[in-house]
C-alpha cells in the first residue's frame, strides 16, 4: 500500500474499518493531474493486463482483412460492439518462450516470459530468475501517486514454490507479475480479499476484524461510510450526485454478490474440492467479478496498474458450463481432431465473452475529461501461445484495448507479417506511462504501428 501525503482525504469515505475510494467527480476536480501516468488531458492512464491460457485455434480467432477494414473472425464476434475501442495484432513472438537446451516446459515459459520478456531459468529448489515484468517497472514509476502501487488478480491457484511443468518451478507458471528477478508478484485468488484490500483500512489483521464485525452486525462496508457520504454530498452538484449514488450502487452489488459466494459455494460435483469462501464455484462469476474489482481499483484511482491471470498456462479445467467435460490442456493437445479443435473454439470464444464484459465495464464509466474509462486505459488481452497443439510461441493472439488517453488509433487489425517481440509493445506502453526506457525484455525497437 502507498501511504505517501499526496492522497488527499477528499479521494475517500472514511469510516471505522472502511476506506471508500471515490470515482473522479467534477465537482472536486481543481485542476488537470499532472506527470507520469496522466493522459494530455491530465487524466490518470491505466495500464491492464489480462492473460488467457493455452493458446487459440488460431483460423476462427484470425481477422480476414488489415487495418481499418478488417472482419471478425468467429471468435472474436463477441468484440465486434467494442470495434473502435480495440487493436488486434498478428506476428507477435516470445522467443523466450521456445524450447532450448534445458528442454520441454513451454507451458511455464509462456506465463513467464509473456510479460518480462525473459527466459526462466530451470534449477531445482527455490533458485528462481526470471526478469522484472513490464507491469512492475510501470508501477516503480507511477505507484506513489495511488494508494495502491499496483494490483495482482488471479482466478486460478497461488503457487511460488515447487516444481511443475518439464521442472520449472511453479513460481514461473502461477505468476505473470514479477517485482524483481527472484520474486512474482503473487497474485490475489479470492474476491472477499480483494475487496476487503480495496475498502477496508488498515493492516491485513485489522481488515480482518473489521470484516468479522460486519458480519456479526450485518453490516454493509457502506453502512459505515454514509456520514462521510452525506457531508460530502453536499459539496456536490446534480450530476455528481447521480454517479456517486450509481458508484456506491455498484460497490455494494458487488459485496453482495462476494456475500452470495460466501453462503452458496459448495462444488457443483460429488468429490469435487469446494471453493475457497468468497470464491464462486461457477468460472464465470469469479472471472467477473475479478474483473469488475478491478475495474473498481481504477475507477477509483486507488491504482493504474494491474493484472489478471484467468488461468495459468497448461491449466486443464473443464468447462461444463458450456458443455465441455474434457480439460482444456488436454484438448489443446488436439492433434487436428475436429471435435477437439471445435471444443477448444468454444472455450476461446468463452474467454473472448468475459472479455467483451470488462471492455463494456470499461466503456460504461465516464472520467471528468468526458472521456470513458476504457478511453483512458491500455489494456492488453493475450496468450503466451498460440498454437498449444505445436506449443509455438509465434504469432501470439493479443489484443490491445483503449486509447490511452487519445494517443491511440484503435479499429484495426495490425499484421506485422514477420515474428515482432512482444517486448516492442510492453516498451511502447512504458512510454505512454512516462517511462523513457531505452529497451525492454528483448525488444529490439519501440512499437510504433499502435
Amino acid at each position: 500500500m502507498n501511504t505517501t501525503s499526496s492522497l488527499h482525504r477528499r479521494n475517500f469515505l472514511r469510516g471505522l474499518g472502511a476506506c471508500v475510494g471515490l470515482p473522479t467527480l467534477e465537482s472536486l476536480v481543481s485542476r488537470p493531474a499532472l506527470g507520469a501516468g496522466t493522459t494530455t488531458a491530465g487524466a490518470p492512464l491505466r495500464m491492464a493486463f489480462i492473460y488467457s491460457p493455452n493458446g487459440v485455434i488460431l483460423d476462427p480467432w484470425r481477422p480476414q482483412g488489415e487495418g481499418a477494414d478488417f472482419k471478425f473472425g468467429p471468435t472474436m464476434e463477441p468484440l465486434s460492439a467494442h470495434r473502435d475501442h480495440i487493436q488486434i495484432y498478428t506476428g507477435f513472438e516470445q522467443a523466450n518462450g521456445w524450447s532450448g537446451p534445458d528442454g520441454g516446459g513451454d507451458h511455464a515459459r509462456a506465463n513467464a516470459s509473456i510479460l518480462t520478456g525473459a527466459r526462466p531459468r530451470k534449477t531445482a529448489g527455490s533458485d528462481i530468475h526470471l526478469g522484472m515484468s513490464v507491469d512492475q517497472v510501470a508501477a516503480k514509476a507511477v505507484g506513489d501517486a495511488t494508494r495502491f502501487r499496483s494490483l495482482e488478480l488471479s482466478c486460478d491457484s497461488v503457487r511460488g514454490a515447487g516444481a511443475c511443468d518439464s521442472g520449472y518451478s511453479c513460481a514461473y507458471q502461477f505468476n505473470i507479475s514479477w517485482r524483481s528477478e527472484t520474486a512474482p508478484a503473487t497474485p490475489e485468488t479470492n474476491p472477499r480479499q480483494v475487496f476487503e484490500r480495496l475498502f477496508g483500512a488498515g493492516s491485513g489483521s485489522e481488515r480482518a476484524k473489521a470484516y468479522a464485525a460486519r458480519q456479526m452486525r450485518q453490516k454493509s462496508i457502506l453502512d459505515f461510510v454514509m456520514e462521510d457520504a452525506h457531508a460530502l454530498n453536499k459539496q456536490l452538484g446534480r450530476n455528481d450526485r447521480n454517479k456517486m449514488d450509481e458508484y456506491l450502487t455498484g460497490v455494494r452489488e458487488i459485496e453482495q454478490r462476494i456475500e452470495r459466494a460466501e453462503r452458496f459455494g459448495p462444488p457443483p460435483d460429488p468429490g469435487q474440492e469446494a471453493p475457497e469462501a468468497g470464491i464462486p464455484s461457477a468460472y464465470e462469476d469469479h472471472i467477473r467479478l475479478m474483473m469488475d474489482m478491478q475495474v473498481l481499483a481504477f475507477q477509483t484511482d486507488s491504482t493504474r496498474i494491474s493484472t489478471l491471470l484467468l488461468a495459468h498456462d497448461g491449466s486443464n479445467r473443464s468447462f461444463k458450463e458450456i458443455g465441455i467435460s474434457e480439460g482444456h490442456h488436454y484438448l489443446s493437445h488436439h492433434q487436428l481432431d475436429k471435435a477437439k479443435m471445435a471444443k477448444i473454439q468454444k472455450i476461446d470464444l468463452f474467454y473472448v465473452r468475459q472479455f467483451a464484459y470488462y471492455l463494456q465495464r470499461m466503456k460504461a464509466i465516464k472520467e471528468a475529461n468526458g472521456l470513458s474509462l476504457l478511453d483512458n486505459s491500455m489494456v492488453v488481452y493475450c496468450s503466451g501461445l498460440s498454437d498449444a497443439n505445436r506449443h509455438r510461441h509465434d504469432d501470439l493472439p493479443v489484443i490491445l484495448a483503449g486509447k490511452a488517453g487519445g494517443k491511440f488509433q484503435p479499429g484495426r487489425h495490425t499484421n506485422f507479417g514477420t515474428n515482432t517481440p512482444m517486448s516492442n509493445l510492453h516498451l511502447r506502453l512504458l512510454h505512454e506511462m512516462g517511462v523513457p526506457a531505452p529497451s525492454f525484455g528483448d525488444s529490439t525497437a519501440v512499437l510504433q504501428r499502435i
